[in-house]
């Protein structure tokens, strides 16, 4: 639901500023054209663009305001498990983030969470710009490290492979069931 609202407020924003500037240029573009501009903010990390931030830094009022936006985007995404990382690991690091470092943790942010939380444990390879990205790198070896650490090889999955257990696991033993959770 908040892909959608986000998607939404981006296409008004996208909307609002085009017709501000030149209402011409709305009639006279291509559909395919305007699909494209209308998507790009959402999966900018596909296309390897970025939308401009402004980010102000000197004034300690907004740098404070800044970071308590991050700190609750990273604390309050609806994923549990990328709630404790993430916020865990933007908590200790945003102050001493300069300003492509929040750049950066910006683009992690608007990543997808079923996709961010593949990509950070290893069931899927992330996209070339994604696996570039300061802030994922840095994610991404702790997470690691930490599933290495205090995981057992039985309760991971194949690299490449989703975690996904249950209803269908088979029960070893002598009075097991042949097959499923029966």
């Amino acid at each position: 639901m908040a892909s959608l609202r986000r998607a939404v407020i981006n296409v008004h924003r996208i909307l609002r500023s085009s017709a501000v500037a030149n209402r011409s240029s709305i009639a006279s573009a291509s559909p395919a054209a305007s699909f494209e501009t209308l998507l790009r903010p959402q999966y900018r990390w596909v296309s390897n663009t970025t939308q401009s931030l402004d980010i102000d830094l000197s004034n300690d009022e907004k740098k404070k305001r800044l970071f308590n936006r991050l700190l609750y985007r990273s604390k309050q995404r609806g994923f549990l498990e990328l709630d404790l990382v993430l916020g865990k690991w933007v908590e200790e690091h945003i102050h001493s983030m300069d300003e492509n470092g929040i750049k950066a943790l910006v683009d992690v942010l608007n990543l997808e969470n079923p996709d961010l939380w593949k990509w950070l444990t290893g069931q899927e390879q992330p996209p070339e710009a994604v696996k570039t990205n300061p802030v994922f790198s840095a994610l991404h070896n702790k997470v690691m490290n930490n599933l290495n650490s205090y995981a057992s090889p039985e309760t991971r999955s194949e690299p490449g492979q989703p975690w996904v257990r249950g209803w269908d696991d088979f029960k070893k033993g002598r009075d097991s069931p042949l097959s499923g959770n029966q």
